[in-house]
């Protein structure tokens, strides 16, 4: 596989949710924004992202003068498939000047039609950097929006679309996981159907505001390596655990639900990525167009950040 990568001067990105043998064979592994900049600045040729397709997306509008390649082209997103295009375009002129933040797990002609785009770890920044004199729109995912409501103050728009994963991680999972493990901490993706009841609760309760701890994928690898805990209960997607391990691998991880898998991160495997590089299979390409609109609105993000 490494052979096949320099031969074709390529790099492999793997998101945090991939299987473990496709994240040990990568470049590069982390979340979806932070692997498109990965993508930006590499000189590769031929970038292989071993993700869900708007994340590929994202990686051709950042470097448009390389080849994307992903190994699937059915890995997409139940997240990003809640609002397409025509959807946001009818939802902006029902609210006229208002200012559109969209999750970066959305298609490219999303971006296209926003103003900023924002991830789970720095929406709080962009939010708080609309005026408050402004409407927002957030989407698409409803859970989000509410953490970001309670986190911030401002009342939203909220687009009701969720993460079939993230929102199968319910508040009584966390009661249960943690009445089971009380002194471990608590790593919660803000997508999560739990996050904002975790959050009110951590806010009244001393012991729960010590251990519970709202995260993007990239602050649970930066927490989970800093912390002098040892054990450590993950609400997210369960491929995190592998990079989890690996990253801290004298501390123990436990998965909030084993069954929160994302079927479409899992539709990439090793033979898929092997079979890319060799066959140069499937480009993602994305408009000129809608590529230099989508681009702006992530330029925005990264100037607030």
């Amino acid at each position: 596989m490494r052979s096949l990568a320099e031969e074709r001067n390529a790099v492999i990105l793997a998101h945090n949710y991939q299987v473990p043998e496709v994240q040990d064979v990568a470049d590069f592994v982390g979340d979806s924004l932070g692997l498109s900049q990965q993508a930006a600045a590499t000189e590769a040729d031929v970038i292989v992202f071993a993700g869900v397709h708007f994340m590929a997306e994202t990686a051709a509008i950042l470097a448009p003068d390389r080849t994307v390649l992903i190994p699937d082209l059915e890995a997409g997103c139940s997240l990003a498939a809640t609002i397409d295009a025509e959807a946001l375009q009818r939802w902006k002129d029902e609210n006229p000047g208002a200012v559109v933040v969209s999750y970066v797990n959305t298609t490219a002609e999303v971006k296209a039609l926003s103003d900023y785009c924002c991830t789970s770890g720095n929406a709080r920044q962009v939010i708080e950097a609309v005026p408050e004199d402004r409407d927002i729109l957030f989407l698409p995912d409803m859970f989000l929006g509410a953490y970001l409501e309670k986190l911030t103050g401002r009342r939203m728009k909220i687009w009701p679309g969720e993460c079939h994963v993230h929102a199968g991680i319910r508040p009584e999972h966390v009661t249960r996981m943690m009445e089971a493990r009380p002194n471990t901490d608590l790593l919660i993706h803000p997508e999560c159907g739990c996050a904002s009841q975790c959050m009110y609760a951590a806010a009244h309760n001393a012991r729960l505001a010590e251990t519970t701890h709202v995260l993007s994928t990239e602050g649970m690898v930066r927490h989970a390596a800093a912390s002098p805990k040892r054990d450590f209960v993950v609400a997210t997607e369960t491929g995190i655990l592998h990079r989890l391990h690996k990253e801290a691998p004298d501390k123990r991880f436990y998965a909030m639900s084993e069954r929160a898998v994302c079927r479409y991160m899992k539709q990439i495997t090793l033979a898929k990525v092997r079979d890319s590089l060799r066959d140069m299979k499937f480009e993602v390409t994305v408009s000129d167009e809608v590529a230099a609109r989508a681009r702006l609105a992530i330029e925005r993000m990264v100037e607030i950040v």
